[in-house]
């Protein structure tokens, strides 16, 4: 009788609704290869907000309340992988995805999820393709490689006019597109040139010969478009090989892991990245949660964040999970108030925001060398 009883409770409660139905949520991240240490912030980010939003009761569909799955896939920072992912995403029925980080991933996996009607927003990808092909289904809560590329360019024309700048990219759609795009800028702003310019493999360990390159031009100054690890290795063999010359990077090296890989040469080191979303008051609370599990919700951490409380927006706003609802929502351009501030996207699915300071790498007071604090005039 018991056992009946119980049996009758529980299908009560399915056919009831309520909070038993659930909203599933995909997280797509490199959790493997070199881009590990940004994947770890998306996955952080991504999962406290979903922690915080079911903790206070889920997200109101209609008359009801649904909480939120949680999905996780490693795309490896390979666009195969990436797609892969997306196709086990849209196999498991998951509605929204937070992801990639990796914009030669984004691209790729975005075309999946518009066949499968699956909205995507990318907390880190910048590349300007991901938005500019047309897809309905893409959107970034972070800016583009052309704006950045612009605050880039422009202090490179200012502060290194009629010095050597070189420019190295890693080959990928985020590296090279956003040194061409910095590159663009500079030759429009100054009429010179690149004193170098060239491609390295992402992965390799040893970049003495590019480092000799770069010696005997006699550079000033480094623009690398790319990722930490190699920004890091380069810039500790530049130092060994004596040459002092700082490198300039974008949000592709915003991980603690940067200095650690490239050492005390790091200090002085600029960088391209949002206003720190640490200090926004919105995200106290969730700054709190972060620092009370040990996590310092660092560069695209709160960005991920964002994403879900966006998609939770606009699932409230529509009454559903329909990807093409949901994405015809965000292109009215309404703001949604997120831990990185208010929120609004254009046609595109580009945020309407200017959203990128230079930074310079510098010892703090407790000895460490970090970008936090440390923006800095054009």
């Amino acid at each position: 009788m018991r056992t009946t009883l119980l049996a009758g409770l529980a299908l009560g409660l399915l056919l009831s609704g309520g909070a038993q139905a659930q909203i599933k949520i995909g997280v797509a991240s490199p959790v493997t290869g070199g881009s590990a240490a940004f994947g770890a912030q998306i996955r952080n980010g991504a999962s406290q907000a979903v922690e915080d939003i079911n903790k206070a009761g889920g997200v109101k569909v209609g008359d009801k309340k649904q909480k939120f799955e949680l999905s996780t896939g490693d795309d490896a920072s390979d666009p195969k992988q990436g797609v892969s992912v997306a196709n086990k995403f849209a196999s498991e029925g998951v509605k929204v995805v937070v992801g990639d980080f990796n914009s030669g991933v984004s691209i790729p996996s975005s075309d999946v999820y518009q066949d499968a009607g699956i909205i995507q927003i990318t907390p880190a990808s910048t590349n300007v393709k991901f938005t500019e092909r047309g897809n309905w289904n893409t959107f970034r809560t972070c800016g583009r490689d052309d704006q950045q590329g612009a605050v880039a360019g422009e202090y490179l024309a200012k502060n290194f006019k009629g010095k050597k700048v070189a420019f190295i990219h890693d080959k990928t759609p985020y590296g090279k597109g956003l040194a061409d795009e910095t590159l663009k800028v500079f030759k429009a702003k100054t009429g010179g040139k690149e004193a170098v310019y060239e491609g390295i493999n992402p992965g390799e360990k040893d970049y003495s010969a590019l480092v000799s390159k770069l010696k005997q031009a006699g550079v000033d100054v480094v623009y690398f478009g790319g990722i930490h690890t190699e920004a890091g290795l380069i810039v500790r063999q530049m130092r060994d090989q004596g040459l002092k010359a700082p490198l300039m990077g974008g949000d592709g090296i915003t991980d603690k892991e940067f200095v650690q890989i490239a050492g005390p040469g790091s200090e002085g080191t600029l960088m391209t990245f949002s206003p720190d979303a640490r200090k926004n008051p919105n995200a106290k609370d969730a700054v709190a949660a972060f620092k009370a599990k040990n996590i310092d919700p660092e560069a695209y951490t709160l960005y991920a964040y964002a994403a879900v409380q966006i998609l939770a927006k606009a699932i409230e706003e529509t009454g559903s999970t329909d990807g093409k609802k949901l994405a015809d929502y965000l292109h009215q351009g309404k703001p949604t108030k997120t831990v990185i501030g208010d929120i609004a996207y254009d046609k595109k699915g580009d945020i309407t925001r200017p959203d990128y300071v230079m930074y310079m790498w510098k010892k703090n007071a407790a000895g460490n060398i970090d970008y936090s604090g440390n923006e800095i005039t054009q």
